[in-house]
């Protein structure tokens, strides 16, 4: 059997902070909370989650893997509006305007996307 994947990590310096801005944003819930570790997922037999783990250094340059979030083509001016509002910023990685998706950062800097729907891309 292949591998598969399990968790994406993520390394925080307020590991509370940055799992309720990603349990907020996604939906999510906290599926196990240690003293150096938070699990988020969708619920307890998730195929995969996020996982958060702590770090002392800064971030200091942009990420070299981040996620892209979607949502209905009609929702997506109204989430990146929500996720503004729980925190995340938006982030210029040197985009032209023209691009089918919006850089924001969430509350410790780490890059994330918000596309356009699948279906509309073809467009």
């Amino acid at each position: 059997m292949p591998v598969r994947l399990h968790h994406i990590v993520i390394d925080a310096h307020d590991l509370p902070g940055l799992a309720r801005f990603w349990t907020q944003a996604l939906g999510w819930n906290v599926l196990s909370e240690r003293e150096r570790e938070i699990v988020i997922g969708t619920d307890d037999n998730a195929p995969v989650g996020i996982c958060f783990m702590p770090v002392t250094d800064p971030k200091t340059v942009k990420n070299r893997v981040h996620l892209d979030l979607t949502t209905g083509a009609e929702d997506r001016v109204q989430e990146i509006e929500r996720l503004l509002a729980l925190g995340a910023r938006r982030v210029d990685i040197g985009q032209t305007g023209t691009e089918s998706w919006t850089v924001l950062a969430d509350p410790e800097g780490n890059e994330f996307c918000v596309i356009r729907p699948k279906e509309t891309l073809t467009r």
